[in-house]
């Protein structure tokens, strides 16, 4: 049923040590899942009943992390792999191994258990499948293998509950839906409405994981119109897209040419999305009456920052980034003298100049500023001069309208 020359033959070597060693250890998870609905399989979890400790002294290229769930990082020159102990789950509360918050949310669980303990405590039951590499065998205590036949996301356990103790399996549960083209079962569904409040107390930096995860996969913009149907989009991303049709456009349109980025296999990275889809938001802060208050403009960004931080981590390099894209923004309206060249050589142009297309494709803009970009960029000394003379001529009325973003803030 799965074909071992797509699974990582470190990770089978991985597999095949434990077992020598007289402990249980199988793939779990996600490849599981993917190599079964025909999808490239990829990260190579482990999960056996050797604990951290005893896997440690097994692979001496391995070391133990985590508290929340403590696990073993296995790994050679080219490969790191997951390796986790069987968890009993929440029935057997020893000591504590397992802690809860108020509302249920689990805050550590490092209590060992057997194989069948550890298919329920995981999430959904196509995550629970276990397949042993060498007998070719799959462990399914959970109809998991059903519900992909029927193409359906299913929860293991009450879902109220098991959201209670991850809020976080609200996001996974669409994620995994779009990915694999499985409909959401309707407790699933009822679950994600009832508990999605419950993300609020989930930390900035787990939230930024999810915010990758989500939207750069190449399935970002139909992740986005799920997330925002079952009213989750404010857990992740500050700007409201409901503000007006601007908003919404310029936040599909930066997903939608991520998505295609990642199907070209072109670079992508979240500094440059999270920049466009925070771009409302700032536009908010320093406009009034369809104009940037320039001024505003430089003094808000901090601010609109800051308040994504309190909801996404966003680690320290891609600030200065998403904050040299919308500087980029204006000096891209200004195209006179000299400033084309110096625009031109610096080095977040070519991501400022992408997030001009985008910005132009939401508001419908005629203007034709990409269009003169792209004719800058093109190494010809004689054209970039002639385009700059012609601009020059531009009357400053008309100046004065392109630095206005007219289409953005009507």
């Amino acid at each position: 049923m799965i074909d071992n020359n797509k699974i990582s033959k470190f990770a089978i070597s991985v597999v095949q040590e434990l077992q020598k060693n007289n402990f249980q250890a199988y793939l779990v998870g996600g490849c599981v899942r993917d190599a079964l609905t025909g999808l490239e399989p990829k990260d190579f979890d482990i999960a056996t009943n050797a604990t951290p400790e005893q896997v440690r002294k097994t692979f001496k290229a391995s070391r133990i992390i985590g508290k929340r769930f403590k696990l073993v990082h296995v790994f050679n020159r080219s490969e790191l792999l997951e390796v986790a102990t069987f968890r009993s789950g929440n029935d057997q509360k020893d000591g504590d191994n397992i802690v809860t918050d108020a509302s249920g949310k689990i805050l550590r669980d490092n209590n060992w258990g057997t194989l069948e303990q550890d298919c329920d405590r995981r999430d959904f039951t196509v995550n629970a499948l276990y397949y042993c590499p060498v007998t070719k065998k799959i462990e399914d205590h959970n109809d998991g293998l059903k519900h992909i036949h029927k193409k359906v996301i299913v929860s293991i356990g009450d879902p109220q509950r098991r959201f209670e103790e991850d809020p976080v399996r609200s996001l996974r549960a669409i994620r995994f839906s779009n990915k694999l083209n499985f409909k959401i079962d309707n407790l699933v569904k009822d679950a994600i409405y009832d508990k999605g409040h419950l993300l609020s107390g989930i930390s900035n930096a787990r939230l930024f994981d999810e915010f990758c995860k989500i939207f750069l996969n190449g399935m970002g913009e139909k992740n986005f119109e799920k997330i925002c149907s079952f009213h989750l989009n404010k857990y992740l991303i500050l700007s409201d897209p409901n503000r007006n049709d601007f908003a919404s456009n310029v936040m599909t349109h930066a997903l939608r040419n991520t998505d295609d980025r990642v199907k070209n296999q072109q670079s992508i990275t979240p500094g440059f999305l999270m920049a466009a889809l925070l771009w409302p938001s700032l536009l908010k802060k320093c406009s009034r009456n369809g104009e940037i208050n320039v001024r505003k403009f430089f003094r808000s960004m901090d601010g609109v920052l800051r308040e994504q931080q309190k909801i996404t981590a966003i680690p320290r390099k891609f600030s200065s980034y998403i904050k040299d894209i919308w500087v980029l923004q204006l000096k891209l309206h200004s195209r006179i003298g000299s400033q084309p060249y110096k625009t031109l050589r610096h080095p977040r142009f070519r991501a400022a100049y992408d997030f001009l297309l985008v910005r132009e494709r939401a508001s419908g803009d005629k203007s034709g500023i990409g269009k003169w970009w792209t004719d800058f960029q093109k190494n010809d000394d004689s054209l970039r001069g002639s385009i700059i003379a012609e601009m020059n001529e531009k009357s400053d009325e008309e100046s004065a309208k392109i630095f206005g973003f007219y289409n953005e803030l009507r």
